[in-house]
């Protein structure tokens, strides 16, 4: 029963901010690395940023310095600070939750938040 729950996306100017959350339950943190991704119209989806199974994080080049991932282990929650937000940001949002302690690894995704950078 993992199930994630997105919030957060909208419209939003150039330059504005916004946090997107994620709330997961059925999920068990001790293999599990939490992340972020997003995809375009007409584009793959790709990773924006992610926890690494050291407890590491890692960015798109696109969005560093600008976006900042957290996470709330005790409520099972993931969070994704954008600042600066530029037009090119636009696009589907999704959390991702993929389990590392078994072989192969496997995804749990969100269903999406829009997120819409436009003036």
């Amino acid at each position: 029963q993992v199930r994630l729950v997105e919030s957060g996306g909208g419209l939003v100017q150039p330059g504005g901010s916004l946090r997107l959350s994620c709330a997961a339950s059925g999920v068990i943190f001790s293999d599990v690395v939490m992340g972020w991704y997003r995809q375009a119209p007409g584009k793959q989806r790709d990773l924006v940023a992610a926890f690494t199974s050291g407890g590491l994080t890692n960015y798109a080049e696109s969005v560093k310095g600008r976006f900042t991932i957290s996470r709330d282990n005790a409520k099972a929650t993931v969070y994704l600070q954008m600042n600066s937000l530029k037009p090119d940001d636009t696009a589907v949002y999704y959390c991702n939750f993929r389990r590392v302690g078994v072989y192969p690894t496997y995804d749990y995704w969100g269903q999406g938040t829009q997120v819409t950078v436009s003036s």
